[in-house]
């Protein structure tokens, strides 16, 4: 099969905005596989924290994206044959990683390992220019979106949920934060596409925000 006419559904949004759980819950309905693009990011930025290499040396970083031992496991990732599920999870590694997306060198070697997730049957994929850049050409693109107290106190059960202390105001500013910077970038900014369709999550449940990708998708194959 051509990879142009595997069908493709992104979810676009900002930090918290659910698009990873959305986005797996789709998967699992279509039997589509799932590609969580900013968990790649996430992943370059824990090898830098690891390795203590310079977060500003762009050079630096896109060789350790190009490297990157990685290996996606049902639920789990593992960096180097070591489970990093949760460790990538933390906001020290979420803040590096919105701060080296905006580097150009570091989103052109990781673009071509995101393009090659498009296998048979289909692919569900979340991040912030899965749509715009990535997969311009893609079945049904989503922006999911939903207000910024709301993502706070979603990321701040979230990571309770996980044994991970938080304090909610701090996660409200870096929501702030990370929104300015991924908006504002210049490198493959945080925006709603123009053939994307406008999801505000605030006071869907989950439930009801699946069926609706389901129903989009439907309407438009």
């Amino acid at each position: 099969m051509d990879s142009d006419s595997i069908p493709v559904i992104t979810i676009d949004g900002p930090s918290a905005s659910g698009k990873g759980t959305i986005a797996q819950l789709v998967a699992k309905k279509l039997a589509f596989h799932y590609l969580d693009s900013g968990a790649l990011y996430r992943l370059v930025a824990l090898s830098v924290i690891q390795s203590n290499v310079d977060s500003t040396n762009e050079s630096a970083l896109a060789d350790i994206a190009l490297n990157l031992n990685v290996r996606f496991h049902d639920s789990s990732l593992q960096l180097n044959g070591e489970d990093v599920t949760n460790s990538i999870r933390t906001e020290e590694c979420g803040k590096l990683a919105s701060i080296i997306a905006r580097q150009l060198k570091v989103r052109a070697a990781l673009l071509q390992r995101q393009r090659a997730f498009r296998q048979p049957p289909g692919l569900v994929t979340d991040g912030r220019d899965m749509g715009t850049v990535v997969f311009p050409d893609a079945t049904l693109k989503i922006f999911l979106t939903a207000s910024a107290e709301e993502r706070a106190q979603r990321r701040y059960k979230q990571l309770i949920e996980k044994g991970i202390n938080a304090n909610i105001q701090t996660l409200l500013q870096d929501i702030y934060e990370r929104d300015a910077r991924d908006s504002t970038r210049d490198i493959s900014p945080l925006k709603q596409g123009e053939d994307t369709k406008l999801l505000d999550t605030t006071s869907l449940s989950i439930e009801e925000v699946v069926n609706e990708v389901l129903r989009l998708y439907n309407a438009c194959r």
